[in-house]
């Protein structure tokens, strides 16, 4: 198989592990805990695996004999730069334990452990892969495992090759899928551990426990890159505006992020908007001020990111979309029947309370279109295929043209829109993320070995090297609270938004205003795999901002 100069050399990278991982490990239990919402709810839907002890590992002198253990890996969800590593990771951890333990790896997800479709990951296929990115090792899907016929499907596999444990590697609906099949193993009594491992490159799933999720860093620093790539050209020709939308439906840290690294002129934050309460005549107004105030300093040009579930944040719009989310999930089978865009829009309206209809009706029709499209996995619409960007600059062209009669805006106003999101999801990992994922994976493989069951593998102190990382595990219990999907009150690990409060936000917020009105921007280049630390093995700057002084 032919593989460029960088992948060859990247073969032979050999991740740095936290020093408790260099040889022999023992396990100490920390705190009880708790959920971090609605504990009488959680305790008594999951009360073989609520309030377990954190764990960290520490450095032991002596080894301990471990029997065999056969182990099975799934891949749930978008893939996420670093997830071979993980593998890699798990696959020298068992090793190391005990030389006779196998992997098996489930094919295309979590739809492979029910149908039974897998293979054996032997030192030469995982080599293939080491540092490499995407989860084409052995695939990915989004089958969600909720059902107990399901969970029983599982099992068989398990007898049958021998496998005494689980790792479910994926974010945070494929985590509590596998705290639900913890539960009901332990609750079975079928000798089947499972274990997660926190993916995703949203930046969404993490804690004081879970620092960060892993792929964000490499995909950050992608889309930092071509950010940086736009802003010199739009710096050079000074004559267009780029929108930018940026993937992070239920958080911005991905947008805050690349702002951090690149200094645009505008970044919307979606949590700061639904705070204020904000309107999207209010979000629109803010872009063309700053606007008009770049070209009254004769600077026709600049960047603006968005986050791509921006329009779920706008109070007025999240309502709707609840709204809709709700009724077509009540009424799937109907909606889908009917023939018409003219029939779905009547029927739509006849659901909604009268604010609602009325804000659906003032939209654009093609962002019409595209919320009354096919729902996602979960039954919420897909706001990645929402133009968010598009609708952004007609409004603001309207809303500048309107100034400009008014004598308020002189300038000129060219836009370009862009969407970056597939770009980064498969992306050669960091070295940072090399090294993170490859540590997750081994610390997987201990808390295996020691016969632990509904725990997220957690590496802590991330801003420092890697020698001074902290590894242990996290109750997946402790990350939960219950929400409302496909209109039905479930247990789900609560998704971490950007704290405006946070240093992070707070150093934006700082500077925003400064980059607004001057061009600021910083170019930060491609990845580099090879060189200093300072340049090779730097994570992000919200780590390290929300790290500062720890």
């Amino acid at each position: 198989m032919a593989i460029s100069a960088l992948q060859k050399e990247r073969r032979t990278y050999v991740p740095k592990l936290p020093k408790s991982l260099q040889s022999f490990v023992k396990l100490v239990d920390e705190k009880a805990t708790e959920s971090i919402a609605d504990q009488d709810d959680i305790k008594s839907l999951f009360p073989h695996t609520y309030g377990m002890p954190l764990i960290s590992f520490e450095e032991a002198e002596t080894d301990t004999k471990y029997p065999v253990k056969n182990v099975g890996v799934i891949l749930s969800g978008g893939q996420a730069p670093g997830g071979h590593n993980v593998i890699s990771g798990i696959f020298d951890g068992l090793k190391k334990l005990n030389p006779n333990n196998k992997l098996y790896g489930f094919l295309g997800g979590p739809g492979g452990l029910v149908d039974h479709t897998y293979i054996e990951l032997t030192s030469d296929i995982v080599d293939e892969y080491r540092n490499t990115g995407g989860f084409d090792i052995i695939g990915s899907g989004r089958t969600k495992l909720e059902e107990t016929a399901q969970f029983d499907k599982g099992v068989e596999i398990c007898k049958k090759l021998d496998i005494s444990a689980l790792v479910v590697i994926g974010g945070d609906d494929s985590n509590t899928n596998a705290c639900v099949l913890a539960e009901y193993y332990l609750q079975q009594n079928s000798g089947v551990q499972v274990i997660g491992c926190p993916k995703t490159i949203d930046g969404d799933l993490k804690n004081e426990m879970i620092e960060t999720s892993f792929g964000f860093d490499t995909a950050c620093k992608v889309y930092s890159e071509l950010i940086g790539n736009i802003q010199r050209d739009a710096n050079s020709a000074k004559k267009y505006w780029h929108f930018i939308k940026l993937m992070g439906r239920s958080a911005s840290h991905i947008g805050l992020e690349c702002a951090l690294q690149t200094q645009p002129n505008i970044c919307i934050i979606s949590e700061e908007v639904e705070q204020k309460q904000m309107t999207l005549d209010d979000v629109v107004t803010s872009i063309s001020e700053i606007v008009a105030k770049r070209a009254a300093n004769n600077e026709n040009f600049g960047t603006v990111l968005i986050p791509e579930g921006l329009i779920e944040f706008i109070p007025s719009l999240k309502t709707l979309i609840a709204e809709l989310n709700d009724t077509m999930a009540e009424h799937e089978t109907y909606f889908n029947s009917l023939q018409t865009d003219d029939d779905k829009f009547q029927f739509t309206n006849e659901k909604l309370n009268a604010e609602s209809s009325k804000i659906f009706s003032t939209l654009p029709q093609n962002i019409q279109y595209q919320l009354l499209a096919d729902r996602d996995p979960h039954g919420n619409v897909q706001v990645s295929k929402i133009e968010t960007e598009k609708m952004l600059i007609d409004m603001v062209t309207d809303k500048l043209r309107y100034w400009k009669s008014e004598g308020k805006f002189k300038g000129t106003f060219n836009a370009q829109n862009h969407f970056f999101g597939y770009e980064g999801r498969c992306a050669s990992p960091s070295n940072f993320d090399a090294d993170y994922c490859y540590s997750l994976g081994n610390t997987a493989a201990v808390l295996i070995s020691a016969e632990k069951s509904g725990y997220m593998a957690s590496i802590r102190n991330c801003k420092d090297a890697a020698d001074n990382w902290i590894a242990g595990g996290v109750p997946i219990t402790m990350l939960m609270n219950m929400e409302r999907r496909h209109g039905k009150m479930k247990p789900v690990i609560q998704k971490a938004l950007v704290k405006l409060d946070g240093k992070p936000f707070k150093f934006f917020a700082s500077r925003r205003n400064e980059w607004a009105e001057k061009t600021s921007y910083i170019y930060p280049g491609p990845i580099q795999y090879f060189g200093p630390s300072s340049v090779c093995d730097q994570p992000t700057q919200t780590l390290l901002l929300e790290q500062e002084g720890k």
